[in-house]
């Protein structure tokens, strides 16, 4: 009888360790979605250090793969260069990750490196900016917005400031920038029209997305255009440097100021009166879908192809524009009346 026991409790223990382990097992499928059965690997490189806009698109990575159980890392080189990122690229092939997202910093110098990730099988996506005229060196692109109307939006958004006339100028950031050139030339479309032609770019300058750079290159701006009338930022580097220059000449309101940042950076600004109005998305719930697109590209889950359509984990439906772009969302309007709303 105590024999019989024995045996019953034993059995009893090893169909509750029975039941642990698959339940285990079961969990763990969850997280662990490569073929060799260790969590998917993904990795974000900004375009540069130091610049707090790209934080935000980390914070939406990181939040997705903490959701989705897996490993996530993020490196930058120190500066924008069109090439300084195939070091990085390099060494991420030879860990074996087994997703790539990058801001790319060119739009043709990084095409061999990607084609190495790509036959090493690793998925590559582009955020923030693409790969202009080489899209084929990646599988999708997430982009903040539709790139298209930016360049007008934020000729208007000046434009209504100043009424509609007078000189402006440029602050951008590398003149290898893809993203920077499609808006500048969206903006140059833009002042043909009509409505703004009695607007005059006199000037496009680079900062290189360095703030003390960008500062100096708004000083001389202002310096070199007495008749200045407004300054059209669209880099978060270049706009904050911008306004201080703008503030310490004390050259607001007869000049305007605008372009893209986050409102953390440019609150201060906007409470000032420097600044009476600029632009943005959300680069946080960029990088959530940016990161979400990827893993389920990599799970098989989602093939890319313009016009298909396709759900993501809390993220909700989207679909793939001309040449893979999916589009996170239009662009938002920061003033004194709507900035206390936002906290990035």
């Amino acid at each position: 009888m105590p024999n019989r026991c024995i045996v019953s409790k034993v059995w009893v223990v090893l169909s509750l360790l029975g039941m642990l382990f698959f339940a285990a097992c079961e969990k763990r499928e969850t997280v662990q979605n490569n073929s060799s059965g260790s969590r998917l690997s993904v990795v974000y490189i900004p375009k540069n250090t130091g610049n707090p806009y790209f934080n935000e698109i980390v914070a939406g990575f990181e939040e997705v793969c903490k959701q989705q159980g897996c490993e996530f890392s993020t490196i930058a080189p120190s500066t924008a260069e069109a090439t300084s990122q195939i070091p990085i690229l390099k060494e991420q092939i030879q860990r074996g990750v087994n997703i790539i997202a990058i801001s790319p910093n060119s739009p043709d110098a990084l095409n061999a490196v990607l084609d190495d990730a790509r036959k090493a099988g690793i998925v590559v996506i582009t955020v923030d900016a693409d790969l202009a005229g080489n899209e084929a060196h990646r599988d999708a692109s997430v982009l903040p917005t539709d790139f298209s109307k930016v360049g007008e939006s934020q000729i208007e958004l000046l434009g209504s400031q100043i009424g509609y006339q007078g000189e402006i100028a440029i602050l951008s950031a590398t003149r290898d920038a893809p993203n920077q050139n499609a808006w500048i030339a969206g903006m140059k479309d833009a002042l043909a029209q009509p409505k703004y032609s009695k607007m005059k770019l006199v000037e496009i300058a680079y900062g290189d997305d360095e703030p003390q750079k960008s500062a100096t290159e708004a000083e001389g701006l202002l310096t070199k255009h007495p008749n200045l009338r407004g300054i059209v930022s669209p880099t978060s580097v270049g706009l904050a440097a911008a306004a201080q220059a703008l503030q310490i000449a004390n050259k607001y309101p007869s000049v305007a100021l605008t372009g893209l940042s986050t409102p953390n950076q440019m609150r201060k600004f906007v409470q000032d009166g420097v600044v009476k109005a600029f632009q943005l998305w959300s680069p946080r719930e960029m990088g959530r879908l940016a990161c979400s697109l990827a893993i389920s590209i990599k799970q098989g889950k989602v093939k890319p192809g313009e016009g298909v359509e396709f759900e993501l984990p809390e993220i909700g439906k989207r679909s793939f524009g001309k040449n893979n772009v999916v589009i996170t969302g239009p662009l938002v309007t920061f003033d004194q009346n709507t900035i206390n709303e936002y906290h990035f």
